[in-house]
């Protein structure tokens, strides 16, 4: 754990020292979402330390140009899942909230996971059966799990991925007669919010990717707390043929 939390803080250096330039070096992907030159260069440093501790674990990571053929990646008992630039919006807007995700999978569940969050110096990790943790003002926390406010309810939300199915969700939630409180926030520290108490449920109606979710889902899983699909109790699920995620909610 400690190896793979040094990586993602390096990763996290590298990226910062991108950060907040006047020109920000970007392209858009076939998908329409945008890479940058923070995003590459932190994939590449991810990628080759990580070979270089764990040569025979596979790596998918977002930005990599070719995935491997599911024929091939169904067979694999470990990989590694990577966000090297986790929110890459929010880094072109200069407010802070992106995040370094790495997770390991055994075969179709994560084991462990990291989510780094460089501007804010904030770092949450977890490995199952161990507990979460968070890493802030350079001290290690445990996290435990928070008592609920019986009259209250607090939704995180995506900052930049807000669609029509969410909001009619706020709306039911809303009428459940709780006072409702929604936080806007970028990135998989949506995930850690949940995991640390600051927020009770994170739904997710707009798509994602498994790189996307991994990470944060052992942190809140540690705690507890559920990544499941919208309408149903089962779990989200990964090296899946499309490496897309159905709706999901944390909580």
């Amino acid at each position: 754990m400690n190896q793979l939390i040094n990586i993602a803080e390096e990763a996290g250096r590298l990226i910062m020292t991108l950060y907040k330039q006047t020109s920000v070096e970007m392209k858009t992907k076939i998908d329409n979402s945008v890479v940058t030159r923070a995003d590459m260069a932190s994939h590449d440093y991810i990628c080759a330390a990580i070979t270089a501790l764990y040569p025979a674990i596979p790596i998918i990571s977002e930005e990599l140009i070719r995935q491997a053929d599911y024929a091939r990646r169904k067979e694999w008992k470990y990989f590694f899942l990577i966000d090297p630039l986790d929110g890459t919006k929010e880094f072109i807007k200069n407010n802070d909230e992106f995040t370094v995700n790495i997770a390991l999978i055994k075969k179709d569940k994560p084991i462990l996971g990291i989510v780094h969050a460089p501007a804010l110096e904030i770092t949450y990790y977890a490995e199952k059966n161990k507990g979460a943790y968070k890493i802030i003002n350079n001290k290690i926390v445990k996290l435990f799990p928070q008592p609920k406010a019986s009259h209250k309810i607090y939704v995180v939300t995506s900052r930049s991925h807000i669609c029509s199915k969410t909001q009619a969700l706020l709306n039911t939630l809303a009428s459940q007669g709780k006072e409702m409180t929604i936080t806007a926030v970028g990135s998989a520290l949506k995930f850690g919010l949940v995991a640390d108490g600051s927020a009770d449920i994170y739904p997710r109606l707009a798509p994602t990717m498994e790189w996307d979710t991994a990470a944060g889902q052992i942190i809140v899983e540690e705690m507890g707390k559920q990544v499941t699909k919208f309408g149903s109790d089962e779990q989200l699920k990964y090296n899946k043929i499309e490496l897309v995620n159905p709706s999901f909610i944390v909580q």
